[in-house]
Order: structure tokens, then sequence, then C-alpha cells
């Protein structure tokens, strides 16, 4: 069984809560933060979306990206980044939801509770957002599209929220960079821009 290797990224100021499933093997990792993967596009579509560059975030030398850019970046836009898992087994020696079971869920109106500006949840890839939906009692919106949420909190008052599905930013998810980053855009245009 794997337990989460990162802790949660949540800047106080998070406007968006994005989430994908768990983590690929370390042996993958081309840095120890969220999206280590240097095949996956998640940095690249950041860079497309807010820098018209999808190498921004890239260090193409060293086949890894600039964690020196993206914290702070993150931290000015708030988009805080966690996982709906927080434990697992790899049924295969591979990062794909299919072969992941989840053993833990992490508790995601808790994490919602310590972000007080947050009103947006961004699912990446199909487990996720499976499980975000079934956590938030709401029926699964298509990619691309959103579903609006009440969230019932200890801390604060009920919160009205909305849960935007994205596509993979996995390679083997069929399509290109460029056509991810005009799903996120709308996100990004919407609600931390």
């Amino acid at each position: 069984m794997e337990i989460h290797p990162f802790e949660p990224f949540l800047p106080e100021n998070a406007k968006l809560l994005m989430l994908g499933t768990f983590p690929p093997a370390e042996k993958r990792w081309a840095m120890k933060f969220y999206y280590p993967n240097f095949t996956n596009d998640m940095w690249r579509i950041f860079g497309i979306c807010f820098f018209g560059d999808k190498m921004h975030f890239v260090r193409q030398e060293e086949k890894t990206y600039d964690l020196e850019r993206i914290i702070p970046f993150l931290r000015e836009k708030g988009i805080a980044m966690f996982d709906t898992a927080t434990r697992i087994i790899r049924t295969k020696n591979t990062a794909s939801d299919k072969d992941l079971q989840v053993v833990e869920e992490t508790d995601l109106s808790e994490m919602l509770d310590r972000l007080p500006l947050c009103r947006a949840v961004l699912t990446a890839g199909q487990l996720a957002t499976t499980i975000a939906c079934r956590q938030f009692g709401i029926a699964e919106p298509r990619v691309g599209e959103y579903r609006e949420f009440s969230l019932h909190l200890p801390a604060s008052a009920t919160r009205q929220c909305r849960l935007y599905r994205m596509p993979s930013s996995s390679r083997a998810y069929p399509l290109s960079v460029e056509k991810k980053a005009q799903y996120y855009q709308t996100v990004f245009d919407e609600i931390v821009k």
C-alpha cells in the first residue's frame, strides 16, 4: 500500500482546489510536487493558459519542471492542489487510474473547510471526478462542464461551490496539450485570473 507522498498544497488565498487521483510511482518523478511526471502535460497547460508558452515551467535540458517558478505562481494565483486518494494499492506498475485501488479517500469537505475563499474544485481525470462527485453528492459533469453543489461545513456557513471536470493531463488522454489547455483556460479565466 502507498501513502500519499506530498502534503496538501493549500495557500490561504486559494480560490481553486485542483484534484487529481494520486501521484505516479516515485521512479517516474521529475520533481517532488504535484504532476511530477515529465510526460504529464499539466505544467505545459499552465504555461499555455497563463503565459502563452507551454515551456514556461519546463526545464527541457534537465527534463524537469521549474518549482522555483511554480510554487510562487500558485500562491499568487490562489490555486491549491491535492488528490482524491490518500492511500492506494497499484494493481499494476502504472500511474493509470484503472490500475489504482483506492484504499482511503481524501476528506474533501474537510480540505475545503481549510480554504475559506475557495468556491471551485477542478478534477483532472475520471477517477478523481468520480470520487469528488460521490463525496459532494452530485452527478458527474461532462468533460469541460461543471456542477454546482452546497458545502455544509462545521467551521463556516454553507458555501456554494462548483466542481469543474477537466480532461486528464496524462499523455494517455487523446487530446493535444493545446486542446486540453482550451478547457482549462475557461476555468482559470472564471476563477483565478
